[in-house]
């Protein structure tokens, strides 16, 4: 496997590379993505090479975390192949769960090893996608990805499409083949909940509406206190830890969105009614070691380091360690020894909480995925 990277920004141009790849990573802040046509000219300039990627609320490259960047990581399988699919919401009339399966029946079975998926991060309901993606795969294939970011604004995403088109409303995936290629995959949060139990008495989806006979959106408001007028940014820094059954971990869940009207909150993925919520609070060591110990699961005992490997991880958790998160990125580096790493900083994490576990969609987690070629 053979691996370059460069990182562009609005006062460079984007550099040649000197390997032949099959697979390209965009990931940039969007309004640089919108307004150049560089990931057009790359596929172009490399016609056997599939694009992927998306905007993201901050760019992962090695051990740093950038903004208002477009971060780029070309690579050269020696054995595996890939292939891509897209679907675009635009002309679907399916439901999340509908094309989460129609994204991925675009792969041919045979081989099939992963799929990495990049979505559209606020017109999805991540918890359907993800069952709808699942649902269509072989149970030996592998699953992870990320919600498409728009920093804090929360006002509109994109995704790369393999041709280098940057396409709203749409979603991408890119499976993987081959028995020389080794993936791993680890994610960890480190939010600690606090309060009581609170009941879901009136949802849909992913909409919240009523929390134990009161309107959601006023008693999440109460939690914040002068943080509420800045929703549902400031939504991103007390998520909700949510369980809806009592032999299910708790999966955390973020705000996308707000409406007075009829004082709901909209979140990355369903609060089930009948479901138990109880509100979560940042500690920054705990996060950091959350990230440490995605990064001690992605390498699962594996003696070898992988060579790639790619993190998405939660903007809130960005908000919340602010000059300090490169550190959650160092600590991913240090355990896996090393290796070439991009990312970004999303508005939801696709992935299996452990091995042999159903995938899931999270917030506020450090996600890990690493390839290695043997």
């Amino acid at each position: 496997m053979k691996i370059e990277q460069f990182v562009y920004t609005d006062e460079n141009s984007v550099k040649p590379f000197s390997i032949n790849p099959q697979l390209i990573f965009a990931f940039g802040h969007r309004e640089l993505l919108e307004s150049q046509t560089f990931t057009q000219e790359l596929a172009k300039q490399y016609p056997n090479a599939i694009l992927t990627g998306c905007s993201t609320a901050g760019e992962i490259i090695s051990e740093s975390v950038h903004d208002g960047t477009i971060i780029f990581t070309a690579i050269e399988f020696s054995d595996v192949k890939v292939q891509s699919a897209k679907v675009s919401l635009k002309d679907s009339d399916f439901n999340s769960f509908e094309i989460g399966k129609k994204l991925v029946s675009q792969f041919p079975q045979e081989g099939l090893k992963h799929v990495f998926v990049v979505s559209d991060g606020l017109k999805v309901n991540g918890t359907d996608l993800v069952k709808g993606i699942a649902d269509e795969l072989p149970a030996n294939v592998t699953l992870t990805g990320g919600l498409a970011g728009d920093g804090p604004n929360f006002s509109r995403t994109v995704i790369v499409e393999p041709d280098g088109t940057v396409a709203t409303e749409s979603l991408a995936a890119i499976g993987f083949y081959g028995e020389t290629l080794h993936i791993g995959f680890g994610s960890r949060g480190g939010w600690d909940s606090f309060g009581l139990d609170r009941l879901v008495t009136k949802s849909k989806e992913n909409v919240l509406f009523e929390i134990d006979g009161q309107p959601a959106l006023d008693l999440y408001k109460s939690f914040l206190g002068d943080r509420a007028k800045d929703l549902p940014s400031s939504g991103l820094l007390f998520p909700l830890s949510m369980r809806d059954s009592e032999d299910r971990a708790p999966v955390v869940r973020t705000i996308l969105g707000i409406s007075e009207e009829d004082k709901s909150l909209t979140f990355a993925g369903d609060i089930p009614q009948g479901s138990f919520v109880r509100l979560m609070k940042a500690n920054t060591d705990r996060l950091i070691n959350g990230a440490e110990e995605a990064a001690v699961a992605a390498k699962n005992g594996d003696k070898e380091s992988p060579e790639f490997a790619l993190l998405v991880s939660c903007v809130g958790r960005k908000l919340v360690l602010k000059q300090i998160v490169e550190e959650e990125v160092e600590s991913v580096s240090e355990v896996l020894d090393q290796p070439f790493m991009t990312g970004f900083y999303s508005y939801g994490e696709i992935a299996p909480f452990n091995q042999n576990v159903q995938c899931e969609l999270h917030n506020q987690t450090m996600t890990i995925t690493t390839f290695r070629e043997s």
